[in-house]
Protein backbone atom coordinates (compact mmCIF):
# COMPACT_ATOMS: atom_id res chain seq x y z
CA UNK A 1 0.00 0.00 0.00
CA UNK A 2 1.25 3.58 -0.59
CA UNK A 3 -0.06 6.66 0.54
CA UNK A 4 0.12 9.91 -0.69
CA UNK A 5 -1.05 13.62 1.00
CA UNK A 6 -0.95 16.56 -0.92
CA UNK A 7 -1.15 19.99 0.12
CA UNK A 8 -0.57 23.37 -0.45
CA UNK A 9 -3.69 24.47 -2.08
CA UNK A 10 -5.55 27.38 -1.60
CA UNK A 11 -6.68 30.99 -3.25
CA UNK A 12 -4.05 32.94 -5.83
CA UNK A 13 -4.59 35.65 -7.72
CA UNK A 14 -4.72 36.02 -11.60
CA UNK A 15 -0.76 36.45 -12.25
CA UNK A 16 0.14 34.63 -8.93
CA UNK A 17 1.90 31.43 -7.87
CA UNK A 18 1.64 28.14 -5.75
CA UNK A 19 3.23 25.42 -5.30
CA UNK A 20 1.66 22.25 -4.33
CA UNK A 21 3.13 19.58 -2.57
CA UNK A 22 2.35 15.37 -2.50
CA UNK A 23 4.23 13.17 0.48
CA UNK A 24 4.62 9.38 -0.74
CA UNK A 25 4.97 6.97 2.20
CA UNK A 26 7.10 4.61 -0.18
CA UNK A 27 10.40 5.47 -2.07
CA UNK A 28 9.45 8.10 -4.62
CA UNK A 29 11.80 6.14 -7.18
CA UNK A 30 10.40 3.22 -7.29
CA UNK A 31 7.28 4.61 -9.15
CA UNK A 32 7.57 4.49 -12.56
CA UNK A 33 5.61 7.50 -13.16
CA UNK A 34 4.49 10.17 -10.67
CA UNK A 35 2.14 12.68 -12.38
CA UNK A 36 -0.30 15.77 -11.21
CA UNK A 37 -4.35 15.30 -12.25
CA UNK A 38 -6.74 17.90 -11.75
CA UNK A 39 -11.06 18.17 -12.02
CA UNK A 40 -12.94 21.64 -12.47
CA UNK A 41 -16.39 21.45 -11.21
CA UNK A 42 -18.18 19.69 -13.67
CA UNK A 43 -15.36 18.52 -15.96
CA UNK A 44 -13.39 15.27 -16.52
CA UNK A 45 -10.20 15.16 -14.49
CA UNK A 46 -7.56 15.82 -17.17
CA UNK A 47 -3.30 15.08 -16.58
CA UNK A 48 -1.83 17.98 -15.85
CA UNK A 49 1.86 17.01 -15.49
CA UNK A 50 4.27 13.44 -15.35
CA UNK A 51 7.53 12.26 -15.03
CA UNK A 52 9.37 9.15 -15.36
CA UNK A 53 11.63 6.99 -13.43
CA UNK A 54 14.17 8.75 -16.17
CA UNK A 55 13.33 11.92 -15.49
CA UNK A 56 11.35 12.86 -18.57
CA UNK A 57 8.44 14.92 -18.22
CA UNK A 58 5.13 15.48 -19.68
CA UNK A 59 2.70 18.91 -19.17
CA UNK A 60 -0.84 19.53 -20.63
CA UNK A 61 -0.66 22.51 -23.63
CA UNK A 62 -2.66 24.61 -20.80
CA UNK A 63 0.15 24.43 -18.85
CA UNK A 64 3.28 23.98 -20.40
CA UNK A 65 6.05 26.60 -19.67
CA UNK A 66 3.80 27.68 -16.59
CA UNK A 67 3.73 24.59 -14.37
CA UNK A 68 7.03 22.61 -13.08
CA UNK A 69 6.95 19.04 -11.86
CA UNK A 70 9.88 17.99 -9.62
CA UNK A 71 10.64 15.08 -7.09
CA UNK A 72 12.50 15.17 -4.21
CA UNK A 73 13.99 11.71 -3.39
CA UNK A 74 15.20 12.44 -0.21
CA UNK A 75 11.88 13.37 1.45
CA UNK A 76 9.54 11.48 -1.12
CA UNK A 77 7.88 14.17 -2.05
CA UNK A 78 6.18 15.37 -5.74
CA UNK A 79 6.01 19.26 -5.81
CA UNK A 80 3.58 20.98 -8.97
CA UNK A 81 5.19 24.88 -8.89
CA UNK A 82 2.54 26.74 -10.48
CA UNK A 83 3.27 30.36 -11.98
CA UNK A 84 1.28 32.73 -13.75
CA UNK A 85 -1.92 31.30 -12.27
CA UNK A 86 -5.21 31.58 -14.49
CA UNK A 87 -8.96 31.60 -13.33
CA UNK A 88 -8.92 28.19 -15.73
CA UNK A 89 -6.33 26.67 -13.82
CA UNK A 90 -9.13 26.15 -10.79
CA UNK A 91 -9.72 22.57 -10.06
CA UNK A 92 -9.00 20.36 -7.47
CA UNK A 93 -5.38 19.07 -7.65
CA UNK A 94 -4.97 15.35 -7.18
CA UNK A 95 -1.21 13.61 -6.77
CA UNK A 96 -0.32 10.05 -8.30
CA UNK A 97 1.85 7.65 -8.48
CA UNK A 98 2.45 4.40 -10.45
CA UNK A 99 4.20 1.74 -7.75
CA UNK A 100 3.96 -1.83 -9.83
CA UNK A 101 5.95 -3.40 -6.96
CA UNK A 102 2.73 -2.30 -4.62
CA UNK A 103 -0.11 -3.08 -7.40
CA UNK A 104 -0.67 0.06 -9.73
CA UNK A 105 -1.78 3.05 -9.03
CA UNK A 106 -2.68 5.46 -5.92
CA UNK A 107 -4.42 8.39 -5.85
CA UNK A 108 -3.89 11.09 -3.21
CA UNK A 109 -7.17 13.12 -1.46
CA UNK A 110 -6.79 16.13 -3.78
CA UNK A 111 -6.21 20.21 -2.66
CA UNK A 112 -8.23 22.48 -4.25
CA UNK A 113 -6.77 25.86 -6.19
CA UNK A 114 -8.99 28.62 -6.53
CA UNK A 115 -7.53 31.50 -8.85
CA UNK A 116 -9.57 34.53 -8.87
CA UNK A 117 -9.67 38.55 -8.12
Amino acid sequence: QVQLVESGGGLAQPGGSLRLSCAASRNIFTANRVAWYRQAPGKERELVASVRTGGSTDYADSVQGRFTISRDGAKNMVYLQMNSLKPEDTAVYYCNARYPLYGGDYWGQGTKVTVSS
